[in-house]
């Protein structure tokens, strides 16, 4: 059997069957290499040789990490959560729903902003949403909702928006493996080929609120389990410096293009105003790495992953056999190519680790078929996309779990996995498939 399938198949089966994504990933990237004729060295020295393009990714991840704390120390979402509980105990039966509504939305520009504008990707959902919780009950809020709000926030907004996260899913993983594989495109047509694919989002975010989840759910009004209360005596310097903060932090990554720097501003701008002190600083970093070390050391095995299936050789065997079932029945290509892609990021649980892995495959796959550039880009970077929202083991969908199951009545299976599955798998194949035809 092909190497490049046998690599795979073990990596999805061992990650469905709960083992650690690293282990999973190095484990399969050995019994390729090793089936595929190459000695145990060569495996070892192809592997690492893909680990350092996923070094830049992961401390990128790391320093944002420390923004996000940094940010939870200033006491700013206290600030918001305070303000929200106000208009609760005022609110009458008349205003309820659009008080909902407001909150609703409030959370939604929280979400597209962690990826894009102020990106900490989901070290925003444990500061911001526990506090709320006591009000989503109040309010008689379906946490469904929330989660397909949450989830739809942190993954439509990589796909099409080259900002922040999505810059780096854009440009620096999606663009850069697609070329790497033999592609020629501009980097500014990326984002372009993913808006009909995020339009299946959109639909799928507007059938969960406002049809599927509409209706109230009854919780208990409990104490979340979080941390102690950071403790806000100054609102006014807290917010202008949050403010100043997140500006200078934006400044510095679009200046520099470097989501590093930017990062690192924004917290040296809480340290030298007093929000966050000197002597705290150590720990900021600690816990920002802390809290996004293993989706930074995912894409690095991902990196060598994918380095060792290009070192088997099988890679254009097994294009030239789905080549030959296909033949040039685009609608079927499109459709085997959605499906793989989205059986691989169920198994791993991240859309950016999956990118490497299949434009390896289906790039020189879609040459051959004959999709056109915008075409293959859309596949590609929809494949990957698809599971992350769905995935048990996907931060788009453990993310929000943490927030919403934080007084214990908020099922990570029933309540984020099964709601963000279907609202916005389904719609995205259907979309994705649709994009490759007509682009």
């Amino acid at each position: 059997m092909n190497a490049v399938i046998i690599g795979v198949i073990l990596m999805l089966g061992l990650s469905l069957a709960r083992v650690n994504v690293i282990v999973a990933m190095t484990v399969s990237a050995l019994v390729a290499g090793l089936t595929s004729g190459l000695s145990l060295s060569d495996t070892l020295n192809a592997f690492n040789s893909g680990l350092s393009g996923g070094a830049e990714i992961a401390l990128s991840y790391a320093m944002l990490g420390g923004f996000a704390v940094a940010i939870s120390k200033s006491g700013l979402t206290r600030i918001l959560a305070n303000k929200l509980l106000a208009k609760v105990d005022k609110a009458d039966s008349e205003y309820t729903h659009h008080l909902s509504m407001g909150i609703m939305t409030i959370i939604l520009a929280c979400s597209i902003s962690s990826q894009n504008l102020v990106p900490v990707h989901i070290a925003f959902i444990p500061i911001l949403i526990p506090p709320l919780l006591s009000i989503f009950t109040q309010l008689k809020i379906d946490r469904r909702a929330i989660a397909c709000i949450l989830t739809f926030g942190l993954a439509t907004s990589y796909m099409v928006l080259p900002y922040g996260f999505g810059g780096i899913y854009l440009f620096s993983i999606l663009h850069k493996n697609i070329v790497d594989n033999g592609l020629e495109i501009a980097q500014n047509a990326v984002p372009w080929a993913m808006v009909i694919p995020a339009l299946g989002m959109v639909v799928g975010l507007i059938i969960a609120v406002f049809f599927t989840y509409r209706k109230p759910r009854m919780y208990e009004l409990m104490e979340a389990n979080q941390a102690k209360a950071v403790v806000v005596t100054n609102e006014r310097k807290t917010v202008i410096i949050g403010l100043l903060a997140i500006i200078a932090s934006l400044i510095a990554q679009n200046v520099s293009n470097s989501m590093i720097l930017g990062g690192l501003v924004g917290v040296m701008v809480f340290s030298l105003f007093g929000l966050v002190k000197w002597e705290e600083s150590s720990d900021v970093f600690t816990r920002g790495v802390a809290m996004m070390a293993m989706i930074g050391f995912i894409m690095i095995s991902a990196q060598g992953f994918a380095s060792v299936m290009k070192e088997t050789g099988e890679v254009a065997s097994l294009v030239q056999t789905c080549a030959d079932i296909v033949g040039s029945n685009k609608p079927l290509a499109a459709a085997l190519i959605l499906l793989v892609g989205l059986l691989i990021t169920m198994g791993i649980g991240s859309s950016f680790s999956t990118v490497p892995i299949i434009a390896t495959l289906f790039v020189p796959l879609c040459l051959q078929i004959g999709f056109s550039p915008m075409a293959t880009v859309a596949l590609v970077g929809t494949a990957g996309a698809l599971g992350d929202a769905g995935s048990p083991a996907s931060d788009s969908t453990l993310g929000p779990t943490s927030g919403l199951n934080a007084d214990g009545q908020h099922d990570h299976i029933n309540d984020s996995v099964i709601p963000t599955f279907i609202h916005f798998n389904i719609p995205l194949v259907i979309f994705g498939w649709i994009a490759a035809l007509v682009l």
